[in-house]
């Protein structure tokens, strides 16, 4: 059994096949039918009868086929066997014919020209291809030539010959310019479809040496360029003058100036041509003129028409194209040049010539056994094509006789054909121009019946509409077809069924009896075959209220109605239409269930609506129109509130809905836009409204839900965009019929207020929601994982009710129903409550402390069991209090701490501890009801730390040579004093700092003198305390030698309480700051974070946090100004932090890490300090004090006062931590005497006068000249010189520094060298 396949060029899928005989067999496209029947082969693909190939690629001739059995494939080449076993570069593609030729692995394209045919052949016959003309494509190089420069003078035409070489195919001609640009062309330039560049007339502007040919081969993707060629335009103007320079001035004559010409033309030449073109192409006409103007040219048919639709010009109407050219196209075509001067013509006579054509080609045959059939081959062309036949490959006059065979010119008759005449025939049509090659097969089967249509296939129609119920089928010979009604139904006969060849069984018009199983049977003579179908009649879709014309004033509100009834089982759609197309994508439109309303309407809304209703058997539909008219004119439109709605009538009572309907008030001029319902309940809440439901302005009826045993009464409320209406007469009222609760009360809980019982408390129903009269609860409970029986009560209208005796916190379940005269609610959900708490009977056991730094510790305890809580678990309270300080010995007044942890947690921190002291604490365990026993107070102490600083540091006595030091012992020593550490340096009037000197004094000291100091010399003090643990935070201070007039230069010698040294000064970076004692006091979502700072003034500083033990990313939060202190919120409770303190603007200044741990409660003081109105009033006296004291030294300052050593300090901070050399560990830029000897010179700009005793001006801007005490200074009660430190305020320099020049000869001479 052959399957059967199409031949068509668009490689569809298998056709009908249908013998032009009747009793020729159908073959339907049934994929699994068509895999099972035997099939001659059928030529499906096939590469183009003239294929022009790439030859660098390999050469791909197609050839594909299909038939039953599948077939195999030979070639010829040249009318020979081509056998492609012999030649290593070809190859046939598997289950294929189509040859590969490896041109690449070193085969020559040219060695393959030459014609080829495909043969497919299989047991039923072979069809063969067409001839396929293999030639490789060519691109050759431009022959090259000596160009000649053209000279040609202004107005002359101008042909450029382009004459590309011969290429297969033709190559594509261009011309541009040395920049790859194309160049202009117009009416008078122009490109013939030679490819010369024809210029009509010259003008100066085509002077230019690069005028360049391209061609283009598309196939080979190359482009040749030919030689430039170089145009000079003489202009009359430019030759005259020539002329005139080589000729006497007795000469009169020159060159003619440009004249104007009638047109001659370029090309054709000649008056008349001839053109042949064959039917189907595009037919090409070109007329180029010559002549100034430039001609315009004109295209006409001699005896007709051009014809239409089909007719382009192109070329600036140069060229005359037509398309899909026919015989009816012949004729003369005349094309004519004209300009001002007159015109030309040349007449092209055009013949159309055809390559054959079909007008039947030969289909397939399919025949029964003893069938009779034909096959016709009908074609045309000019000149009129030969036919001939072959069978399978091999012309018909010498292929095997068959006897059922007879040809007869354009035509192969068969009769009572056999198994044995299935072959496959070709029809060839040729002339001079061209051939036609077709296979057509024919195929003689022997198959018994079969039906194609599923089994029990589901048919729908709608009633009184045609029902057609398919019994698609196949057999060889053809089957006869009957139909039955019904498994044992009679047959089907009469003019109520119409029986289609195709075994299609049509009903034209179905009504619901009709609906039942049909029973196909076909038979032939090899069988027989029945298949069950079902039919469905469906009621039809219908519009039982149509949208109605519609005329509506401009700004109000229309709606159109579509009320339908349908078949049950169909799902209908509905869609509006207006003017046959999409309503506007405006919300003015609202669709609804079925109707369609448009509010606020204008002027664009008017038109034709219609509603769509569509199933997936049927569609009906029904239009009307609107109509928009203007507002009747008034003298003044008023706007307002719309009337209140009217006549409420209540329909369709039922027991829990009720429909309202209304007619609306008068809406003054302002569309109403919704309407509010609101309900009255009489029986419960006599004279109160409540809000029911809110409905759209376009509907004037509402179903409405009702809840039993409520004497509803009604009224509507408009709203427009004004406002609200008044509310509209009440509607009659309407008593529901009482019922069971529909639910139970809400809320409930179980809470003991005493440790033995138990508070059920529950939210009540609200009057409507009783549903009926005598509202009651039942309440009952039980103990949790007890096997109890629940206990029960009912009780009135109440919301708590309290069971007594119980034990102690203990859990119960409980529920609460509703119940009234009618019945009970549905059973409510069971909830656990407890009775009440006790407070807790057991303190916490095993408390430990375990101390982790001086200011910070954790503290441990086993939990309580859960039964001795008794009552929820709310947390554990730490009481902790400082004793007293180790230090002092003393005792102070005792100020418990208390920190909440909340939950099961068994341990903690306890931040902000003081250092070196005793503390106690204990832990009790919270629940709702309070706090149990105190667990014994754990004593606990907390180590040594670094000191505060000294709590002042006073300089005083100053003389030539000492300087006596007092000072005050830290206010907080947080250990041990062990001794004090002085360190002080000389500072010069550029603020240069001299070698620091570090000096260690006992602890119990509070003195000192200086001695052997430099006189008139400033010095920096640092003076810090210390304990075992380091050095506490430090205070500065500066002072200065008094001088001696008469003092020339001093000796330095050796005293017992310091080694001096003349000092040697150096250039300083500014010191690096540094933030010391970072301590934190946290409470249960916030910690304050306090510091010590030694460095500039206006410092921005910035406090960095994050979880301790996290690689998190530092937490970052800005200080308010230069504030000392911060608040961190927003914290997590019960979790240990990190945290540091850095300023702004200094790159890696940070103070060393912190860690605190937050409480899981808040950790208070009794008081809070920052709320007491004391603290308050003291902290704005402080505020005022400091304002007061900066106005008054600002004042000092202006008018030449006493230096303030407090201005300095910043300027020259810890010396400690000045920045190393890397070489050589010495700090900054220090050098020593023997080895520079540019520190012998004043640093800076130095200190030394001129020889003359003056101050120039230019040598420095801040000499005492300039400032307003002048060279008069005089010395202050402390010796220092009053001059030297002060001056005008526009010359201070930025940082706060003083003078660099030293105001006199004394002054100079002491200078630091």
């Amino acid at each position: 059994m052959m399957k059967k396949k199409s031949i068509s060029a668009s490689k569809a899928s298998l056709v009908f096949f249908l013998c032009q005989m009747i009793s020729a067999l159908d073959v339907p496209l049934d994929s699994k039918l068509l895999e099972e029947l035997s099939q001659p082969p059928t030529i499906t693909q096939q590469s183009p009868k003239d294929y022009i190939v790439d030859p660098r690629e390999n050469i791909v001739i197609q050839c594909e086929a299909k038939g039953k059995p599948p077939p195999s494939f030979s070639w010829t080449r040249n009318g020979t066997h081509f056998d492609i076993d012999k030649d290593e570069l070809v190859t046939m593609k598997p289950n294929s014919g189509t040859l590969v030729i490896n041109i690449m692995n070193g085969g020559k394209a040219e060695a393959y020209e030459g014609v080829y045919q495909c043969t497919a052949r299989n047991e039923r016959g072979a069809a063969i291809s067409n001839n396929i003309v293999i030639r490789p494509s060519r691109s050759p190089l431009w022959t090259k030539e000596k160009l000649e420069p053209n000279q040609v003078r202004e107005g002359d035409s101008l042909v450029l010959h382009c004459r590309p070489p011969v290429g297969l195919p033709p190559p594509i001609i261009f011309w541009m310019d040395n920049a790859f640009q194309r160049l202009p062309q117009s009416e008078r330039v122009s490109q013939g479809l030679n490819g010369d560049l024809y210029f009509s007339n010259v003008q100066p502007e085509d002077t230019r040496e690069d005028y360049i040919c391209y061609a283009r081969f598309n196939h080979t993707q190359t482009i040749q360029q030919k030689q430039p060629i170089s145009v000079k335009v003489f202009s009359m103007d430019s030759l005259n003058d020539t002329i005139a320079a080589n000729l006497s001035d007795t000469d009169i004559y020159g060159a003619k100036p440009v004249t104007e010409r009638p047109p001659i033309l370029l090309t054709p030449t000649g008056t008349t041509s001839n053109k042949v073109e064959l039917r189907g192409n595009v037919l090409l006409l070109e007329c180029i003129a010559a002549g100034l103007p430039t001609p315009v040219i004109r295209w006409i048919k001699e005896g007709g028409e051009l014809p239409a639709n089909r007719t382009f010009f192109e070329n600036f109407k140069k060229t005359l194209k037509i398309v899909d050219v026919s015989e009816a196209d012949s004729g003369n075509y005349k094309c004519i040049a004209r300009n001002i001067l007159g015109s030309t013509h040349h007449v092209i006579s055009v013949t159309v010539k055809a390559a054959p054509y079909w007008i039947t080609a030969p289909r397939n045959l399919v025949l029964s056994p003893g069938e009779d059939g034909s096959l016709i081959c009908r074609a045309n062309g000019n000149p009129k094509p030969s036919i001939s036949w072959l069978s399978n490959g091999v012309p018909i006059a010498i292929a095997p006789e068959d006897p059922s065979r007879k040809v007869d010119g354009d035509t192969i008759i068969f009769s009572a054909v056999q198994e044995r005449s299935s072959a496959v025939y070709q029809c060839n049509a040729s002339n001079e121009y061209g051939y036609l090659l077709a296979n057509a097969f024919v195929n003689v089967l022997a198959e018994p019946p079969r039906i194609l249509t599923p089994a029990n296939k589901l048919y729908q129609v709608i009633l009184d509409s045609p029902a057609l119920i398919d019994c698609a089928y196949f057999g060889s010979p053809k089957p006869e077809i009957e139909w039955f009604k019904g498994v044992k139904g009679s047959i089907l006969r009469g003019n109520e069924y119409v029986f289609h060849d195709n075994g299609t069984l049509e009903i034209p018009v179905a009504q619901k009896d009709s609906s039942g199983t049909y029973t196909c049977v076909a038979r032939n003579e090899l069988g027989k075959i029945q298949n069950e179908v079902q039919l469905e009649v469906k009621d039809p879709t219908l519009i039982i209220k149509q949208p109605e014309y519609k005329v509506i004033q401009r700004y109000g509100h229309v709606s159109f109605e579509c009320i339908i009834k349908h078949d049950s089982t169909l799902i209908p759609t509905v869609i509006w239409l207006k003017d046959n197309d999409e309503l506007p994508d405006d919300e003015r439109f609202l669709v609804g269930k079925d109707n369609l309303t448009i509010m606020n309407v204008t002027d664009k809304d008017d038109g034709t609506y219609t509603c769509i209703v569509n199933t997936t058997l049927d569609s009906v539909s029904a239009s009307a129109v609107l109509t928009v008219v203007a507002a009747p004119p008034t003298p003044a439109i008023i706007y307002a509130r719309p009337n209140p709605p009217f006549d409420l009538e209540l329909t369709g009572q039922l027991e829990r809905s009720i429909e309202l309907s209304w007619i609306p008030g008068d809406e003054n001029n302002s569309p109403i836009t919704s309407f509010v319902i609101e309900y009255e309940d009489g029986l419960h809440e006599p004279g109160v409204w409540h809000y029911q439901t809110e409905v759209p302005g376009s509907q004037t009826t509402v179903q409405l839900k009702l809840s039993p045993y409520v004497n509803y009464s009604f009224r509507v409320i408009a709203v427009n965009e004004i406002g609200r209406s008044q509310p509209s007469e009440p509607s009659e009222q309407y008593l529901t019929k009482s019922a069971n609760p529909d639910e139970n009360p809400s809320n409930v809980q179980g809470i003991g207020s005493e440790p033995d019982n138990l508070v059920i408390t529950w939210e009540s129903l609200k009057g409507f929601q009783s549903n009926g009269p005598g509202l009651q609860y039942k309440v009952s409970w039980r103990q949790k994982d007890v096997d109890d029986e629940w206990t029960s009560v009912v009780v009135a209208n109440v919301s708590k009710y309290i069971v007594s005796g119980t034990p102690t916190f203990v859990p119960y379940e409980i529920k609460v129903q509703a119940l009234n005269d009618l019945g009970y609610a549905p059973e409510p959900s069971e909830v656990i409550g407890h009775s009440g708490e006790d407070l807790p009977m057991v303190a916490p056991g095993n408390v430990q402390v375990h101390v982790i730094n001086s200011t910070l510790a954790k503290v441990h305890w086993d939990p309580v069991p859960l039964k001795s809580v008794r009552g929820h678990l709310q947390g554990y309270k730490v009481y902790y209090w400082k004793v007293q300080s180790l230090s002092r010995r003393s005792k102070r007044h005792i100020e418990k701490k208390i920190l909440t942890f909340r939950g099961n947690k068994t341990f903690g921190m306890l931040p902000g501890l003081e250092p070196y002291s005793s503390y106690k604490l204990n832990v009790r365990v919270v629940n709702g009801k309070g706090e149990g026993p105190a667990s014994p107070d754990k004593v606990f102490k907390t180590p040594e730390g670094v000191p505060s600083s000294p709590s002042f540091l006073k300089i005083t006595n100053p003389t030539l040579d000492s300087l006596t030091l007092e000072w005050g012992s830290p206010t907080h020593p947080n250990g041990i004093l062990i001794s004090y550490i002085l360190k002080f340096q000389p500072i010069n009037n550029t603020h240069e700092l001299g070698p620091l000197v570090e000096i260690r004094i006992p602890a119990n000291e509070s003195s000192l003198i200086l001695k052997n100091l430099n006189y008139s010399t400033r010095y920096k003090f640092y003076f810090n305390a210390q304990t075992s643990v380091g050095s506490g935070s430090q205070i500065t201070e500066e002072a200065v030698t008094i001088m001696d007039e008469g003092y020339s230069e001093t000796l330095f010698a050796t005293s017992p309480v310091m080694h001096t040294v003349r000092p040697t000064f150096y250039k300083v970076q500014p010191l690096y700051p540094r933030i010391r004692n970072v301590t934190t006091a946290a409470a249960e979502t916030y910690a304050n974070i306090s510091w010590e700072y030694e460095g500039p003034d206006h410092a921005n500083f910035y406090v960095e946090y994050g979880v301790a033990g996290s690689k998190e990313d530092w937490k970052k939060e800005i200080v308010n100004g230069s504030r000392s202190f911060f608040v961190l919120k927003g914290l997590t409770p019960g979790t240990a932090y990190k945290v540091r303190v850095g300023a702004e603007g200094l790159s890696g200044f940070r103070s060393s890490e912190d860690v605190f741990e937050t409480g899981p409660a808040m950790a208070s003081r009794q008081v809070d300090i920052a709320t007491q109105g004391w603290f308050i009033g003291l902290m704005c006296a402080v505020a005022l004090l400091i304002l007061i004291l900066l106005i008054v030294c600002f004042i000092r300052r202006n008018k030449g006062g006493k230096y303030p050593v407090k201005e300095k300090e910043d300027a020259h901070a810890d010396p400690e931590i000045q920045p190393m050399k890397e070489d050589d560990g010495t700090f900054g830029e220090y050098r020593s005497l023997e080895s520079d000897a540019e520190d012998h010179k004043p640093l800076k700009k130095g200190s030394r006068t001129p020889s003359d005793r003056t101050v120039k001006k230019e040598d420095s801007d801040d000499s005492l000249v300039d400032y307003g005490e002048g060279v008069n200074g005089q010395f202050n009660e402390d010796g220092s010189f009053i001059g030297q430190y002060s001056g005008k305020k526009e010359k201070e320099p930025a940082e706060g520094n003083e003078s660099s020049e030293a105001p006199s000869p004394v002054n100079a001479m002491n200078s630091f060298v």
